[in-house]
């Protein structure tokens, strides 16, 4: 099957097969693609959790709203999360891209101040959701991006100090009755013509 034939089948996931397990060699595939993700000057302002222990799980699942039966059911729980401090940021910056690369922060970021910086450093990290997102189609890996969790409860829980929680994605294979499989609930997009624009 064409990339594009799985990204047409692919759907956001909302009942899970708990017995549907990710193998630990496509969970290490997963963790290296998220390593690979793209960022602004190579940023990568950014934490990928991985929660397989089902005691977390749990935890999580209390502050996860209407998703609860997903983190639940899924096979793992990846939290993405953002680096807090923007000073914290600028030394990671330092020790780890080229000169010019921070310059352009400094030039172009920094200087409209602090509410702009989290807002880019936020940015970054949806980048690589669409990546993970990507990647689960192509391993024909079934998926569920929630914005829709507490992320102060996600922040007490994990305790990564320097990050903060901006949402999760629940991974695992899909229910057979899943009724928002696209057999069941077909895909709706905006029609091409109104979103790809030629010039």
């Amino acid at each position: 099957m064409s990339f594009l034939e799985k990204m047409k089948s692919r759907y956001t996931v909302k009942k899970y097969n708990p017995q549907g397990i990710i193998s630990e060699e496509q969970l290490q595939q997963l963790k290296e693609i998220l390593q690979l993700s793209p960022s602004s000057i190579n940023s990568q302002p950014w934490n990928f959790v991985f929660v397989n222990n089902f005691e977390i799980k749990q935890q999580l699942a209390e502050a996860s709203y209407f998703n609860k039966e997903k983190v639940l059911e899924s096979s793992q729980l990846i939290v993405f999360q953002v680096i807090k401090n923007p000073e914290d940021f600028e030394r990671q910056i330092e020790e780890n891209i080229p000169e010019g690369s921070v310059n352009y922060y400094r030039t172009f970021v920094k200087s409209h101040g602090n509410d702009y910086i989290k807002s880019w450093l936020r940015s970054q990290v949806y980048l690589s959701l669409g990546v993970l997102l990507s990647a689960c189609a192509d391993m024909e890996i079934d998926s569920t991006p929630m914005e829709g969790i507490e992320t102060e409860k996600y922040d007490a829980i994990l305790n990564n100090e320097k990050y903060e929680t901006l949402f999760a994605v629940a991974v695992g294979r899909k229910s057979e009755d899943d009724k928002n499989q696209p057999i069941h609930t077909p895909k709706k997009r905006l029609e091409k013509r109104k979103v790809i624009l030629e010039l």
